[in-house]
């Protein structure tokens, strides 16, 4: 696997935690890149995504629910949502 898929699935295995069972995300991402540790790129796009991801998800979350609006967020299933705010956050 690419360094930035390693990174994106990483990211994603923190914010279904984080999204699921409300662990602390700073505390998550540490233990998971301890895990899983990935080259210095790798890392740094993953702590990106994660803490911007968190940053944004109020606004991430509006964008999903105005262009999705008979799916509400919270009915989203957690891998799809936060694939959805992965994916939004990028383009962004």
């Amino acid at each position: 696997m690419k360094i930035r898929h390693r990174a994106r699935v990483l990211a994603l295995q923190a914010l279904f935690e984080i999204d699921c069972a409300g662990h602390h995300p700073t505390l998550v991402l540490e233990r998971r890149l301890e895990e899983n540790p990935l080259p210095d790129p790798g890392e740094g796009f993953a702590r990106e995504l994660v803490q911007g991801v968190e940053a944004y998800r109020e606004e991430l979350d509006r964008l999903i629910r105005q262009y999705a609006p008979e799916w509400p967020v919270d009915q989203i299933a957690i891998v799809d949502r936060n694939i959805l705010r992965i994916a939004i956050y990028e383009i962004l």
